[in-house]
């Protein structure tokens, strides 16, 4: 069982706010943002940190994690995790708890129900904020104009400041604090003509006596590709990209590019190619030296949601998610033509994946994606492309009728999983 929950007003780890440890026995919930919390909680129960970061097999990255654990109410423990994958916080959670402003909030139902509830609290707050600032505002005019007047003015101007003095005892409604706003940004590319890129009977394996990845791929993209690579693991997704940036060579076939195409690809090690010494805005200059003033570069980087001191501080010392955004500001300026975009949402907020899909939406070139993120998919992709069996399809639906066939394929392997975990 978890360890005694904290009083009201105090919360575990020395964050304020008003609550209980988790929701009632079976209620799964999430602590958005807050990881050393999990660390203030002694707990026999499982508490998960970011559960989906990597998941593995088709199963998990197709179906959507939510749809591999037992729903709210059949798993018989308390668990608490921390996720930015909204389609598994809805999959899986019955109960939210929401960080924010050092306070903690507990809302009933899942991911989508929280936003909805949200919403809704905070119109209402504002509206008492507002009613309540107009009272104070009246009966301070009041009492400013008839407190020295005639006896009787002077008697209902004490009687509003009583008023005033039990409502400001009483505690005021506070204003909302809304959430840092976020934008990304990728820099107009300007066209160029079709074809971009040709593939043309294009087969590929790493080595001479390994199993084909792909055999006689024979496609275009162009810039107004928006592609999502769907399909299991280890089917051949960022060897693909790998192929159409030059990274790898094929096996067999060709693939022609135009002459002028600049290509930009996010993968998940790029930052490791980071100067971990230098600050973002260092780091910038360094890559960008046609870009002569401080001030402009700030303001570039600032497009990413780096402010401040993250602009100056060692790279080393952000976090891994403001680390993404340096790298999403290097790519960005590098003017690209096309976008390949493998698992970009990695360490990113769901606030900040909206961003991203804000900005490839904007975006003027073409853009192929490998995520596991169906909500980014569904924002970005017009086409679903299949990776498997040596081959790519065109999925003849968007990803929710995909991700609805691969949760029929799960529960017709369950029986068989079940089987398996019982022999283990």
């Amino acid at each position: 069982r978890a360890s005694q929950p904290p009083s009201r007003g105090q919360a575990p780890g020395g964050v304020g706010g008003p609550g209980r440890a988790g929701g009632p026995r079976g209620e799964p919930g999430v602590c958005g943002g807050a990881c050393s919390l999990l660390r203030g909680f002694r707990a026999e129960p499982p508490l998960k940190g970011a559960p989906t970061g990597a998941p593995r097999g088709e199963g998990a990255a197709g179906a959507g994690w939510g749809n591999l654990w037992p729903p709210p109410g059949r798993f018989k423990r308390i668990l608490v995790l921390i996720s930015h994958s909204q389609d598994f916080l809805n999959g899986v959670c019955s109960n939210i708890i929401h960080l924010h402003n050092r306070k903690l909030k507990y809302y009933t139902g899942n991911y989508d129900q929280y936003v909805k509830t949200r919403v809704e609290l905070e119109e209402n707050q504002m509206k008492r904020f507002h009613w309540e600032q107009d009272q104070i505002a009246h009966m301070k005019n009041y009492i400013a104009r008839f407190g020295h007047g005639s006896a009787k003015l002077a008697r209902q101007a004490q009687s509003k400041e009583k008023t005033l003095q039990k409502m400001m005892a009483s505690g005021l409604t506070e204003r909302v604090i809304n959430d840092k706003t976020l934008s990304f940004y990728f820099p107009s590319c300007g066209k160029i003509p079709p074809p971009v890129i040709m593939v043309q009977n294009v087969s590929f394996r790493y080595s001479k006596d390994g199993h084909w990845i792909y055999n006689n791929l024979e496609f275009g993209i162009d810039l107004d590709t928006r592609v999502a690579l769907v399909g299991p693991n280890g089917a051949g997704k960022s060897t693909l990209l790998k192929l159409l940036t030059g990274e790898l060579l094929p096996t067999d076939g060709m693939i022609r590019k135009h002459s002028h195409v600049k290509i930009g690809r996010y993968h998940q090690h790029l930052q490791e190619q980071l100067d971990l010494d230098l600050s973002p805005l260092e780091y910038m200059l360094r890559c960008y030296p046609e870009i002569k003033e401080k001030e402009e570069m700030r303001k570039i980087i600032g497009r990413y949601g780096l402010t401040g001191k993250q602009q100056v501080s060692p790279i080393r010392n952000l976090s891994d998610g403001q680390k993404c955004r340096v790298c999403f500001a290097w790519l960005a300026w590098q003017n690209p033509h096309m976008l390949f975009l493998d698992e970009p949402t990695n360490h990113l907020d769901i606030e900040t994946i909206d961003a991203l899909a804000d900005a490839i939406n904007d975006f003027e070139g073409g853009m192929m994606l490998v995520s596991h993120d169906f909500r980014l998919i569904q924002q970005v992709a017009q086409e679903i492309w299949v990776c498997e069996k040596e081959t790519i399809t065109t999925w003849p639906g968007d990803i929710l009728s995909y991700k609805e066939h691969l949760k029929s394929k799960l529960v017709d392997e369950e029986p068989q999983l079940t089987k398996k975990t019982h022999n283990i």
